[in-house]
């Protein structure tokens, strides 16, 4: 099974993965350099110029050994999603990371223009639903993932995966250093997709308290919290967290049990997250809740994105 390395054309087995509001141009520009592959939420774009105009200056500023790609949420919650894939197949990207739905259309329209997708799964009964439809990679998302993160321990989920499907498997979650990397690839994984070392990059677009709280806290102060997006997603366990809880309100769990209601509740409570997931990337306030994972132990210090990959590899 080929190397992430051979699979993406770059220099070391990394993905810097896609982090909603964190993620941009000037990472995955340094990235690049650094010899690995960056990825961005296109849902971090408000309009299709706004990402037609970051794919031109990535590909003006492309060089050998990088590679960069975009991240697409495929489900019903994302109404720019149809869009924003035309504007991927129509500019040309490396990759495309899909999320959140099937990525059956995706796979299509994007292995037409000659664009690889890979997939997000936390299970193997997802993997071979994606494996039939022609995905060229899996993303492992594991239970040491930030964000919204899998069941299966890093180990588990591999192996299971492949043992049974015949495409590669990228690891996601659990990657803070270079001992970790490799206990990855022994475990079967190409590659590895690695998100909150990055979030305390010089080059990331958030709050210094959001990036000082991921070099002064650590795995210990990670918790799980449904307040966010409705479901279970990973965050530093601040003084505000603690305050308001990490369980549902007792009008969203009786909202949530009634079917009718229940997609809205969902939509409305994804939307709310994701503002609030903003303001506290964007804004200095202690009314903070910061998306990360259990990886931030490692994180001593604010440093330059080439810095971190170095660090890594």
């Amino acid at each position: 099974m080929s190397h992430l390395t051979e699979i993406l054309d770059i220099k070391h087995p990394i993905i810097m993965a896609p982090m909603f509001l964190v993620s941009n141009t000037k990472m995955v520009i340094e990235g690049m350099k650094a010899g690995v592959a960056g990825c961005i939420p296109a849902l971090n774009y408000r309009t299709l110029e706004e990402l037609r105009a970051a794919i031109h200056e990535l590909k003006k500023n492309k060089v050998a050994g990088g590679s960069f790609g975009f991240n697409l949420i495929v489900n019903k919650s994302n109404l720019k999603y149809k869009d924003q894939l035309d504007v991927l197949c129509e500019e040309g990207v490396d990759f495309i990371i899909t999320s959140l739905g099937s990525p059956e259309e995706t796979i299509r329209k994007a292995h037409e223009v000659g664009i690889k997708v890979f997939c997000d799964v936390t299970d193997l009964n997802f993997a071979k639903k994606v494996e039939s439809l022609k995905a060229d990679a899996l993303i492992a998302v594991n239970n040491q993932a930030g964000g919204h993160r899998g069941n299966l321990s890093p180990k588990a989920l591999i192996e299971e995966l492949t043992t049974n499907c015949n495409i590669p498997v990228i690891s996601a979650g659990g990657v803070g250093n270079k001992e970790q990397l490799d206990e990855m690839l022994s475990y079967g994984a190409v590659g590895v997709s690695i998100g909150s070392p990055f979030i305390a990059s010089e080059e990331a677009g958030v709050t210094q308290e959001y990036k000082e709280a991921c070099v002064n806290y650590g795995a210990d102060d990670i918790i799980m919290t449904k307040r966010i997006s409705g479901t279970p997603c990973t965050v530093i366990n601040t003084p505000y967290v603690q305050k308001i809880g990490t369980e549902e309100t007792w009008l969203e769990k009786i909202l949530n049990k009634n079917r009718k209601l229940k997609k809205w509740v969902k939509m409305i409570r994804f939307s709310m997250g994701m503002k609030a997931t903003e303001k506290a990337a964007m804004k200095a306030t202690y009314k903070t809740v910061w998306v990360a994972g259990p990886s931030i132990e490692y994180t001593r210090s604010i440093q330059p994105v080439q810095e971190i990959v170095m660090g890594l590899v």
